[in-house]
């Protein structure tokens, strides 16, 4: 049985974001907390040819590679009784079949050290995905991403609203990935 398989059953479920659902989840949720997951790291490695690219030019977006040593920031968002199916269908279609992203259980710690560690629905690109793109040169990924579109917008939109909210909710943490990537874009379009 996988993990999501009885979530229905349970009166709340913790979701985790760490690439667009930091800033926009589009699902009903009770509330939120910002934090961070261990073991893996964010990389704009997977390949998006439905909501930032299309099939010619696909964008790139963030999944996570697994890293021993690696934390990633983000949100996560507690969904209860009714929401949770209603959420899990929307992410299902967003993430699932439109990203080819899977799920995993994983343990979010969050920042408030008041709260306890607790246990995430995340969504994972994997390198078997068709659509999976891989590492690349920092420079040759902020070409790609500034250049893209697709039914939700720009590419370089997404990676700009990463970053900022890295900067606005977790501006202790280096995510030199990101940044790297960031810069390299904005010298590209200004």
């Amino acid at each position: 049985m996988k993990p999501q398989d009885n979530l229905n059953e349970r009166s709340s479920q913790w979701i985790f974001g760490y690439g667009s659902l930091v800033w926009k989840p589009d699902f009903k949720y009770k509330r939120s907390t910002i934090g961070y997951i261990k073991g893996y790291k964010r990389r704009f490695w997977h390949g998006d040819d439905f909501h930032r690219g299309n099939k010619e030019n696909p964008g790139r977006v963030v999944t996570l590679v697994e890293d021993h040593d690696a934390c990633t920031w983000g949100v996560a968002y507690e969904v209860t009784e009714s929401q949770i199916a209603e959420s899990l269908r929307y992410l299902n279609i967003r993430e699932v079949i439109l990203g080819g992203y899977v799920t995993e259980m994983v343990e979010f710690t969050p920042k408030e050290n008041s709260q306890s560690p607790l246990l995430a629905l995340v969504y994972i690109a994997t390198s078997d995905n068709p659509i999976y793109l891989g590492p690349a040169p920092d420079t040759e990924i902020a070409a790609q991403i500034a250049i893209c579109r697709g039914k939700t917008g720009h590419n370089i939109e997404y990676l700009l609203r990463l970053a900022e909210f890295m900067r606005r909710y977790c501006p202790e943490v280096e995510d030199d990935h990101l940044f790297s990537i960031e810069a390299a874009a904005l010298t590209l379009i200004l």
